[in-house]
């Protein structure tokens, strides 16, 4: 059986991520693949019960991170690499890059603790393709306020924390370009699943 794909959707809050991983997911089952459609924090029982505190409850920096990376790795072993290997598609909204721009960028903590337990949890795994989807803060922030009446832990950080991890995540797509697509996502929705297309294609 071949490997499945797998395919990462990053970008700070407001930036649209979610709206086109949705759209992602349809199009490939319409194309007659079969797609699990996923996201972190979550996507196992365990992980959505981590989910729930992450984005409520106040803890420290390193706690946060301890979290996030105790939640992938249930994720990684209970639903990404057991669908790969049945050569399905999984398609995850956020992975280990979401780490590395929120907890390493916007919080501060350091990039090479964040490394080590990526490679601990992960190994070698890594997203086929991940999709940042790159969007001024003031933008985000004007779609974020207008889409959400009840912002989690995460919603409610300033400009200036978003700022930080809008430029973490540049800087993933600008070390990692072979795996990175970086996605104007000012564009309109239509616009955008046009250039998705066309880099799905090529996967």
């Amino acid at each position: 059986m071949p490997r499945g794909r797998f395919i990462s959707f990053e970008g700070i809050d407001g930036a649209g991520k979610s709206t086109q991983h949705a759209w992602m997911v349809d199009h490939l089952r319409r194309q007659g693949r079969v797609v699990v459609a996923t996201r972190e924090p979550g996507g196992t029982p365990l992980g959505e019960k981590l989910r729930a505190l992450l984005l409520a409850e106040p803890m420290h920096l390193e706690t946060e991170a301890l979290l996030m990376f105790a939640a992938r790795r249930e994720h990684v072993a209970l639903v990404i690499e057991p669908a790969l290997a049945r050569g399905e598609w999984v398609v995850c909204d956020r992975f280990v890059d979401a780490s590395f721009a929120y907890q390493g960028g916007g919080r501060g903590l350091d990039w090479s603790k964040l490394e080590t337990l990526a490679n601990w949890v992960l190994g070698d795994l890594q997203p086929d393709l991940t999709l940042i989807f790159d969007a001024p803060v003031a933008i985000a922030q004007q779609r974020l306020h207008a889409a959400t009446s009840q912002p989690d832990r995460f919603e409610q950080e300033q400009s200036e924390f978003f700022e930080r991890v809008r430029a973490a995540y540049l800087r993933i797509a600008q070390e990692n370009s072979a795996r990175v697509r970086l996605i104007d996502a000012t564009q309109s929705p239509n616009d955008i699943n046009k250039v998705l297309e066309t880099i799905i294609a090529t996967l």
